[in-house]
C-alpha cells in the first residue's frame, strides 16, 4: 500500500527560531563581554598576520579568478586583496585559523568561536564601503563586537551538550566537524548585519542546517591534513552566501532539523535532538579561552606548560628516560593522541606527544616547530615513543563543569635508574578566565609581535595605538580600520 504524506508545513523548528530571536532581539549589556570581544578581535587579527609567513596558507588567498575587481570590496588584513564578501570571508577566516593560535571553547564539542570573524569582518567591511559610497553611515567596530558576541554564543551554546565530533561524547560517534557551527552562527549574525528581518534570519539559518556539515576526517589519524586550517573559513564563506541569498528572498525549510527521515537529526545526528545547558546570552565569550603561549589544540596547552617546566630537569637526560606518563582528559585522547609517523605540519600540531616532546627537548613551542626542519630532529620521535597517555576521570569531569571549565594535564618522567620526577600538574591554562589577569598583558605582546611581522614602523604604531584604546577602536568605522590594516601591492 502506498503511504500518503501530508503536505501541511509545520512551524519552524524551535532551535532555529531561538537563534533568530537571540540575534534579532537580544541586547548585549555585559561590559565584560564587550571587553573580551575586543581582545578576541585583535588576537584573531594577529594570528592572521602570523599566518602570512606560511606559503601553504598564502597560496589559498586572493580572488578565485585572478584580476577580479570588486567595487567597494572587502579588504583582507595584511594584504592588498579587495574581494567580494564571500571570497573575503574565506580569505580572512583562513588567515585567522591557519596557525591554530586563536581562542577556543569546549563542551561536548570543541569549537573555535573566532572562526566567525572571517564572515563578520568580510561583511562589515564590504557593507561599510557600500554604505559610504551611497552617502550612508558605515558600521563601526562596536557593531563587529556585537555580532561576534552573538556568534560566539551560538557556537558555544550548541557545542556545550552536543557531541558533533566525539570529543567528550563517548557514546556519540557522529563524525561531523565542528565547523558546521561556524556556518550556522555566521549565517545568523551576518543576515542581521545586512539588515535582514527575523523571518530572513530564520530562513537563512534553516538553510545552514539543510547544508549538513563536513566530516571530521581531516582532523583525525591517519587522514590529518591542512584542510583543518581552512575548513572553518569555507563554512564562514558559506554562511555569508546563505545570508545574501536570504536577503534576496530565498525561502527557508521549517523542519530542517526535526523532519522524520529527512531532517538533520535523523540523517546526521543519530535521531537525537540537540540539548541545551542555558539560554543564549554572553556566557561563551565571557568564558572563552585564549591561546596565549602555544600554537596548539587547547586540549594540551597545560601539558606543554608542564613539559616546558620539566625541560631543565630532563634536557641533559633524554637518553636516560624510560617512560613519560601523561594524564589528560578524554577529549585529548580522542583528538590529539597519535602514534606512528607524522606526515605534515597539520599532523604534528594535532599530536600531543609531539608537542610535549618539543617542550621537554627545547623548552618552548612555536609555530615553526611543526615544520619539516624541526621534525627531522630524531630525538622528537624517540621521545614520543616513550610516552603513555592515560585518562584522569577528574580532568574529564572538570573540563565540562561549567563552574570550572579546566583543562588539566599532568606529567611524570621515569628514568632507567629507577628515579622519577614528581607528577607535575597544571589545571588551568594561561588563557583561561581564571588566569585572565596574568594572560592579557601577554596577549597584547603577542599581538604586537604579530603586527611587527607585517607592517612598517609608522603603520604598526598607528594600529597598535588604536587597538590599545578599546573605546576608540569600538567607535572607529570598520572601513577606516581595515584601511589601516591593508598593505599596498608593492608590500604584499
Amino acid at each position: 500500500m502506498t503511504s500518503i504524506q501530508t503536505n501541511i508545513r509545520p512551524a519552524f523548528d524551535k532551535v532555529i527560531t531561538d537563534i533568530a530571536d537571540y540575534v534579532d532581539r537580544y541586547r548585549v549589556k555585559s561590559d565584560l563581554a564587550y571587553e573580551t570581544a575586543h581582545h578576541c578581535l585583535i588576537d584573531s587579527l594577529g594570528c592572521g598576520f602570523e599566518a602570512l609567513a606560511y606559503p601553504e596558507c598564502t597560496k589559498l588567498l586572493g580572488p578565485d579568478v585572478p584580476g577580479t575587481l570588486v567595487p567597494n570590496g572587502a579588504r583582507v588584513p595584511g594584504t592588498s586583496f579587495v574581494l567580494g564578501p564571500v571570497e573575503a570571508a574565506f580569505n580572512i577566516g583562513t588567515l585567522i585559523r591557519w596557525v591554530d593560535f586563536m581562542d577556543t571553547f569546549f563542551g561536548e564539542t570543541v569549537v573555535h568561536p573566532s572562526d566567525a570573524f572571517g564572515g563578520i569582518l568580510a561583511v562589515a567591511d564590504w557593507l561599510s564601503r557600500t554604505r559610504v559610497a551611497r552617502g550612508k553611515q558605515p558600521l563601526t567596530v562596536h557593531d563587529v563586537h556585537d555580532a561576534a558576541i552573538k556568534a560566539y554564543e551560538i557556537m558555544g551554546g550548541l557545542a556545550l551538550l552536543n557531541g558533533l565530533s566525539n570529543s567528550f561524547a563517548r557514546s556519540a560517534r557522529v563524525g561531523l566537524d565542528h565547523t558546521i557551527l561556524v556556518k550556522v552562527a555566521v549565517t545568523a549574525v551576518t543576515t542581521k548585519m545586512l539588515g535582514g528581518t527575523r523571518e530572513e534570519i530564520v530562513n537563512a539559518v534553516s538553510n545552514a542546517w539543510v547544508d549538513g556539515g563536513p566530516l571530521v576526517i581531516y582532523r583525525r589519524a591517519p587522514n590529518t591534513g591542512p584542510r583543518k586550517s581552512w575548513a572553518a573559513a569555507d563554512q564562514a564563506s558559506r554562511g555569508v552566501r546563505l545570508a545574501l541569498m536570504a536577503l534576496k528572498g530565498e525561502m527557508g525549510y521549517p523542519a530542517a532539523l526535526t523532519q522524520k527521515t529527512w531532517g538533520f537529526y535523523d540523517v546526521l545526528f543519530n535521531g537525537k535532538p540537540f540539548k541545551f545547558q542555558r539560554p543564549y546570552g554572553t556566557y561563551i565569550i565571557e568564558n572563552v579561552m585564549f591561546k596565549i603561549a602555544y600554537p596548539m589544540a587547547f586540549h594540551g596547552q597545560t601539558a606543554v606548560e608542564v613539559a616546558i617546566g620539566l625541560h631543565p630537569l630532563v634536557k641533559h637526560r633524554l637518553e636516560e628516560i624510560k617512560e613519560v606518563e601523561l594524564w589528560t582528559q578524554q577529549s585529548a585522547l580522542t583528538a590529539v593522541n597519535k602514534t606512528g609517523p607524522l606526515h605534515n605540519p597539520a599532523d604534528r600540531d594535532h599530536c600531543l606527544q609531539y608537542q610535549v616532546a618539543i617542550g621537554m627537548i627545547f623548552g618552548n613551542l612555536a609555530t615553526e616547530d611543526y615544520e619539516d626542519a624541526r621534525a627531522a630532529d630524531p630525538r622528537i620521535d624517540k621521545l614520543r615513543a616513550k610516552m603513555v597517555l592515560r585518562e584522569d576521570s577528574r580532568y574529564t569531569r572538570d573540563c565540562l563543569d561549567p563552574r570550572k571549565r579546566s583543562n588539566a594535564n599532568a606529567i611524570c618522567v621515569h628514568f632507567r635508574d629507577g628515579t622519577k620526577t614528581d607528577r607535575v600538574e597544571v589545571e588551568y591554562p594561561l588563557g583561561h578566565r581564571r588566569r585572565r589577569k596574568e594572560g592579557l598583558p601577554l596577549l597584547i605582546s603577542k599581538f604586537e609581535k604579530n603586527l611587527a611581522r607585517i607592517f612598517p614602523g609608522k603603520q604598526k604604531k598607528a594600529i597598535l595605538d588604536v587597538c590599545r584604546d578599546r573605546k576608540r577602536l569600538a567607535a572607529m568605522p570598520v572601513n577606516e580600520f581595515f584601511d589601516l590594516l591593508s598593505l599596498p601591492p608593492a608590500l604584499r
